[in-house]
């Protein structure tokens, strides 16, 4: 076997030299490639590894970190009380025949009195391992690495103890600002959890967060995590039938919302026999048992108070509450094609993974210490996958947030100048809205170095356009909520290639597949199959679904891509009927049965129509049975739907185009209609 290619001449505390050659040599990753078929192994075949010889080196599907810290070890067993603190691989990309891998690793002195290391289950990301033994809910007093990260909440607690106490969120709604240190936020947290739990909110319950963008969002969230529940979390744009539907199908037990949505809460939840608390900001008291409802409304300060005894307390676990990595911590609903939403089940493991991967993808420093304050602004929805995941990887790296509740132009602009915002994860739609905003020149946004675009295919012509006005850089990417999100991007530091949507993330393999599942040659068109620690457990509740979903272990994402000679990948069209407007995902058997249900309609069909400004825009063909116009229809959608779902265009056709087999015939429906 080949040599490391790292000078071991290092004296205790010292880092080691970071890049070296795997263990293997060239002509036995030949013979495994050879004999497992995967010529670009990370999730390597341990039977395919036994025929070839490489047993020692190939353990659970990846290359033995114990194998490579025995050999590291022999390295150093010269130098005068010294041991192997840690030994991480990191992935930047798909692993090739005798590719140098990049690895970190640090030599402590024996003598160095350092914490119990608590014991973790599992690798934190497909290339790191720890010895880490400390007992979970004991106070952590120590900097944490990739591998000590568990659960959701524990991502807070990385930004506390690796980048000290700062001011972490800024909110802005209107005439509100509002300042959080990390601290605060963490105080806020772990109050609000052992309140929820006085309440009787227990390990396993679904708890559901509906309001527009603000602290008590991000904060909810790690509470509820740390309180052992599941987070559902519900945009606050939908309307009572799509929240009575959700609520109901995952048997929520309680609620946290805003004071403004509690008149469509009170009637969407009202024949939810599970549901047993709605906790409300904005409002002075609670009412306790609300009238003639089952449940109890709760002023949200007051549940805060309950938890008052633990606000000290904040970087431990709450007593009683065990959990596994593998237990659920977010439920994400989105639509499905028979019309009724599916709820994406993510694990701690799922969404912790996707934070540190994506983590790595914007640093060549993973785990470094922050240099200067990197300022970020978040006006993603977080209650979005995307939005989600973009707070994950702001705990890990150390950002301050300037958080706004909505999407506004003038609000965006004022913000990047005077907070001097460096970027931000967007959707096409509102690189639309500020290329175009006619005043934009006036504010100073020469802060601004990178954004982030994601959610749906950005043009190229408002890439351009936008990177020209703003001198600033749009990195594209692409995942799904099955993903926990993501699942390419364009790493910082390398090439960027217009109209692609980058590379896979670490951890994270990608195939482009025919209609038997065979990989397709480069340049070649196929579906995006997907498989890594970041793919969902199941669709809740609906095991076929699942089945079809997650069938031979890899996702079945329904986008057509491919890839180029370079390893990037292009996004070519969705396999499904799904439309994607303004970042926001629109099935069109939604919209349908609700214009059928219409006394006038007879039927109609739905499907997206090309927008520069939102992506896609949502046009109905309705074939009538009774004279009604096209205002009247949309007015009728809207009472059922969120805004963004209802048709922007209604077109009124003697009939619908058919297949052979009676089916409406989509693609004949563009080519006739679609210009």
């Amino acid at each position: 076997m080949s040599r490391f290619m790292s000078n071991f001449d290092v004296a205790a505390g010292q880092e080691l030299v970071p890049l070296v050659k795997p263990p293997i040599t060239q002509e036995q990753l030949r013979r495994y490639a050879e004999a497992s078929g995967d010529f670009n192994p990370i999730h390597l075949d341990e039977q395919a590894a036994h025929r070839v010889g490489l047993d020692g080196v190939i353990a659970h599907g990846m290359l033995s970190m114990a194998f490579l810290g025995q050999f590291v070890n022999q390295q150093i067993a010269g130098i005068p009380g010294a041991r192997l603190e840690r030994l991480r691989v990191r992935f930047m990309d798909m692993v090739r025949l005798g590719d140098t891998l990049t690895c970190h690793g640090v030599v402590k002195s024996k003598t160095i009195d350092e914490p119990e290391r608590r014991q973790s289950d599992r690798r934190r990301s497909s290339c790191s391992c720890s010895q880490y033994t400390e007992k979970r809910g004991q106070r952590m007093t120590r900097k944490m690495y990739f591998e000590d990260l568990h659960f959701l909440h524990d991502l807070a607690t990385y930004n506390i103890l690796n980048y000290g106490p700062f001011k972490a969120l800024i909110y802005e709604d209107q005439e509100q600002v509002r300042e959080y240190t990390n601290v605060e936020a963490a105080r806020e947290a772990i109050q609000l959890a052992a309140g929820l739990r006085s309440l009787g909110v227990e390990k396993g319950d679904r708890v559901i967060v509906m309001m527009l963008n603000s602290p008590e969002v991000i904060i909810s969230y790690q509470a509820i995590s740390r309180a052992g529940a599941i987070i559902i979390p519900v945009m606050p744009l939908l309307k009572g039938p799509e929240v009575h539907y959700i609520a109901e199908n995952s048997a929520a037990k309680a609620v946290i919302t805003s004071a403004v949505l509690l008149p469509l809460l009170r009637g969407a939840l009202a024949d939810v026999p599970t549901m047993q608390h709605i906790i409300a900001t904005g409002i002075e008291t609670g009412e306790g048992q609300a009238g003639e409802d089952h449940y109890e409304l709760h002023a949200y300060k007051d549940v805060v108070a309950r938890g008052a005894a633990y606000a000290d307390r904040y970087l431990e676990d709450l007593e009683g509450v065990s959990l596994s990595p593998d237990d659920t911590a977010v439920v994400l609903y989105t639509s499905g094609t028979t019309g009724k939403p599916k709820g994406v089940v993510l694990t701690h493991r799922n969404v912790v993974s996707n934070a540190v991967s994506g983590r790595e993808t914007v640093s060549g420093e993973a785990e470094g210490a922050s240099q200067e304050r990197e300022v970020q602004l978040a006006v993603l929805p977080l209650a979005h996958a995307y939005g989600l995941v973009a707070t994950n990887v702001g705990y890990l790296a150390g950002m301050q947030a300037i958080l706004h509740s909505r999407f506004d132009t003038t609000a965006v602009l004022s913000a990047i100048e005077r907070y001097h915002v460096n970027g931000f994860a967007g959707v096409p739609a509102m690189f639309v809205a500020l290329l175009y905003t006619p005043d934009a020149d006036k504010y100073d946004t020469s802060s601004l170095l990178s954004c982030v675009s994601g959610s749906a295919p950005l043009p190229l012509a408002i890439l351009e356009g936008f990177e020209q006005k703003f001198n600033c850089v749009i990195l594209e990417g692409y995942g799904l909520s099955e993903a926990s999100a993501v699942l390419t991007s364009h790493f910082q530091g390398i090439p960027r290639k217009a109209g692609s949507v980058g590379k896979p993330i670490p951890g994270v393999e990608l195939l482009i597949v025919d209609e038997n599942d065979q990989p397709v040659p480069v340049g070649e068109v196929g579906e995006i199959i997907a498989r890594g620690p970041n793919i969902m457990k199941e669709y809740y509740d609906m095991p076929e679904e699942t089945h079809q979903a997650l069938r031979g272990g890899w996702l079945r994402t329904g986008d057509m891509g491919r890839f180029d000679e370079d390893g990037y990948v292009y996004i070519v069209e969705r396999k499904k009927d799904l439309i994607i407007r303004g970042g926001f995902n629109v099935y069109p058997r939604d919209i349908e049965e609700v214009l059928n249900r219409h006394p006038a309609v007879i039927e109609s069909a739905v499907v997206g129509i090309p927008s520069e400004r939102m992506g896609e825009e949502v046009k109905a063909f309705v074939v009538t049975r009774s004279d009604v116009d096209a205002e009247t229809l949309k007015a009728y959608c809207r009472e059922w739907l969120a805004n963004y779902k209802t048709p922007s265009e209604i077109e009124f056709v003697r009939s619908l185009p058919r297949n052979a087999v009676g089916k409406i015939d989509k693609k004949e429906l563009r080519r006739l209609h679609v210009h």
